[in-house]
């Protein structure tokens, strides 16, 4: 009945990477928690009252806005190239 939930970070990775062996820079980061974040959001349509997962869904929106924040002050441009890439508002 469940169906398979799980995140291919693989591709996501390989994007946002700034070198062959960079799997947890910002950029990577944010990425993957973008991935998860529209995740949630499509569960939580469907699951109106799964408060726990908007608990967790709040929690990783959050981390994300703490490392772009961190990346705005870092890397202006790569900062809005992110946004683009993601297709994020800001």
């Amino acid at each position: 009945m469940s169906k398979n939930t799980k995140i291919d970070k693989q591709p996501i990775i390989e994007k946002f990477r700034k070198s062959d062996n960079d799997t947890g820079s910002s950029e990577v980061q944010i990425a993957l928690l973008s991935a998860r974040i529209s995740q949630l959001t499509e569960h939580l349509r469907v699951h109106r009252k799964d408060y726990h997962s908007r608990r967790g869904l709040i929690a990783l929106a959050s981390r994300r806005r703490k490392l772009l924040d961190y990346v705005k002050r870092h890397e202006l441009n790569k900062y809005k190239q992110l946004l683009a890439d993601l297709k994020l508002r800001r």
